[in-house]
């Protein structure tokens, strides 16, 4: 038997539809407990009551602070967060950034509200609980456990809006069959980096988005009104057109990072092309992020920067955790 802490964040997990006026977050972590079933034993704690589409910087690393406290906790096997689908991926891989302790922190939510016809948020909590004490999942870091399926923060995505379960990405690590779970491997962590501190919070980093016939005036003006770093959308594996090699040689040149991540869904960003596309990119000053998608490279670049990493280094550094 596991100790387990919960901490509500609020999402749709805690939304109820009220009186027409839409769902509102409502419900405390000690509501979400009602009923719940298992093995293991809990604690619950509320940070915040709101959807996921209203979080701020500051939000997430307030969330950070409350694993790392948890998980340094040795009444505390494992630890457990509710939380809204819609920005789930970038807290979720905040966290991951920076948990350094084996103990598995698990993230969940719910498609469906609570006092729905059909809730999904007891069956999420229930099976998050159930990978949160789980010893083979130790040293897994940060996850996702949603319908059934429990998978990496790192390159996980929100593929859908309305299905049971809406993540994709990343790798899955177990799976429940019937009422056990099933673990099937575990994701390659990087070292963790030094938490957030209130510097993060108004760590500016925007991201860029190229399209068929999309200039460099948004991205201009992002650098001109402040931005610390951009992170642009590119095409395919990473491309863009007209000019923004030169709209990146020049902020870059002014102290303005740029990342360069794709819209595409999945696959990695592979500088291929000339004539502006992402070799030109990169021999402009970018840095390719691998893997890792818009939002989640944008998490990593705000880390980096509220940490006070250098520009000359932040190819470098940005390279290892992406």
């Amino acid at each position: 038997m596991a100790h387990i802490r919960i901490f509500g964040t609020g999402g749709t997990i805690a939304s109820r539809k009220g009186s027409g006026t839409g769902a509102v977050a409502s419900d405390s972590a000690e509501d979400l407990l009602r009923g719940l079933s298992g093995e293991h034993t809990v604690d619950s704690q509320d940070i915040l009551t709101t959807g996921s589409y209203r979080l701020g910087l500051g939000d997430l690393r307030t969330i950070a602070e409350f694993v790392h406290k948890a998980s340094d906790d040795e009444q505390v096997d494992g630890v457990v967060i509710t939380h809204g689908t819609d920005t789930m991926e970038e807290t979720a891989f905040l966290l991951e950034l920076v948990h350094g302790s084996p103990k598995a922190v698990v993230m969940t939510g719910a498609q469906n509200t609570a006092d729905s016809l059909n809730p999904d948020g007891p069956r999420n909590l229930e099976e998050a609980v159930l990978a949160a004490g789980c010893r083979q999942l130790r040293g897994s870091g940060v996850v996702i456990s949603f319908s059934g399926s429990v998978r990496s923060a790192r390159g996980a995505r929100k593929a859908h809006t309305t299905a049971a379960n809406p993540f994709s990405g990343g790798c899955e690590v177990a799976h429940m069959v019937g009422k056990e779970l099933v673990v099937t491997g575990l994701p390659v962590r990087r070292p963790a980096l030094p938490l957030p501190t209130t510097a993060f919070d108004t760590t500016r980093v925007e991201i860029i988005t190229v399209y068929p016939g999309a200039t460099t005036d948004l991205f201009d003006f992002a650098v001109a009104s402040g931005a610390h770093a951009i992170v642009l959308a590119g095409s395919g594996v990473g491309n863009a057109g007209p000019g923004f090699a030169e709209a990146i040689g020049s902020a870059v040149r002014a102290g303005c990072p740029v990342v360069l991540s794709t819209r595409t869904p999945w696959g990695p960003v592979v500088p291929t092309y000339g004539n502006g596309g992402g070799t030109d990119l990169v021999a402009a000053g970018a840095v390719p992020s691998g893997d890792l998608n818009p939002f989640q490279s944008r998490m990593l670049a705000a880390l980096l920067l509220s940490h006070g990493t250098p520009i000359n280094d932040f190819p470098h550094v940005f390279s290892r955790y992406c």
